[in-house]
């Protein structure tokens, strides 16, 4: 066994090499940010899709596109308002006059990097009508079904300071993302790199290092990647103790959790994991590669009480006492 995963370590580090080329091409454009970053190349990786919430001008449009580019896929931007309509994402049915007969127009959902900016700006039936498309890669337009660009992937920003003409997602909607990363000011020393870097007269641009098939062919490896079952059993532990906290000594967290995580979390925990130990250039999942993504998994997934929210608890409060209750392997 130890042979067979020192050689997948080192086909593992051989083949993720052009994540190092991707990481250099995003610093052209995006000052630090690095956690974004790498959620960003983890998501492509775990073939999920990502939200992204903060406030406005901390470059997560810039971000996406800069991947865009990178990876040499189309892109496509949806700003998300109150007027829109799901035809307006996934396309309609348009009559031909002369003809006298219907012809599909595909909307812009065909891409394979979709980002959709404010996505709680949008009514509940635009929002499901691009959730569906997120869960099934396929759309059905009149008798007709298309499947979706590979790869594809959604990244939804949202905004957490302004709630007026807001429509926030279900929370069963939300669960459809791999995960919801937090993105935060850059630091005092990165804000001025980014003053001077725009202050330039020619902006920077990523160069494109890599083909969305690599991406296709990438993900196939990441699946390869050794998970123990010392650290699936870790895993299990982490979600259950989000669902029974008083079977992990956790009682004070029974009365502070509504709702623990469903099985997506499980599922996406291992497969985030192995992307993460992918971008590590590792072949093998480490407990740390589980508590580094978590937070990412499960923020989304874990609903606390009317108790908790009166007493001030977030979701992440409750996540971290689980990480810091749980036996690490």
């Amino acid at each position: 066994m130890n042979e067979e995963i020192t050689k997948l370590n080192e086909r593992i580090a051989a083949e993720s090499q052009f994540i190092d080329d991707i990481r250099r091409e995003f610093a052209k454009v995006i000052v630090g940010q690095r956690h974004m970053v790498d959620r960003l190349i983890i998501g492509l990786l775990a073939d999920g899709h990502v939200l992204l919430e903060g406030v406005p001008g901390i470059a997560k449009t810039l971000s996406v596109r800069t991947l865009a580019d990178i990876i040499q896929a189309d892109f496509r931007r949806i700003q998300f308002t109150p007027d829109l309509l799901p035809a307006d994402i996934i396309g309609t049915l348009v009559y031909n006059q002369a003809k006298g007969t219907f012809t599909t127009k595909q909307g812009p959902i065909f891409s394979n990097i979709i980002l959709t900016d404010e996505i709680n700006r949008a009514p509940a039936k635009v929002q499901s009508a691009l959730l569906e498309a997120m869960q099934e890669r396929q759309v059905t337009i009149g008798d007709e079904t298309f499947p979706l660009p590979n790869p594809f992937m959604v990244l939804a920003t949202q905004n957490p300071i302004e709630q007026q003409g807001t429509y926030p997602l279900p929370e069963a909607q939300v669960d459809r993302f791999l995960m919801k990363v937090i993105v935060n000011y850059p630091d005092r020393d990165d804000e001025r790199k980014v003053m001077r870097l725009h202050g330039q007269i020619q902006q920077p641009k990523a160069n494109a290092v890599v083909k969305p098939e690599d991406i296709i062919r990438a993900r196939a490896t990441v699946r390869d990647i050794y998970v123990d079952e010392k650290i699936e059993t870790y895993i299990l532990d982490l979600v259950f103790a989000t669902r029974n906290p008083s079977h992990f000594g956790l009682d004070e967290l029974s009365e502070l959790i509504q709702y623990g995580a469903s099985p997506r979390a499980t599922l996406y925990l291992r497969s985030c994991a192995q992307a993460n130990a992918f971008i590590q250039h590792r072949g093998f999942v480490t407990p740390e590669d589980i508590r580094t993504i978590a937070m990412d998994v499960l923020r989304h997934r874990v609903i606390v009480t009317y108790e908790a929210e009166a007493e001030e608890i977030t979701a992440e409060d409750v996540i971290r006492k689980v990480l810091g209750a749980v036996e690490v392997p």
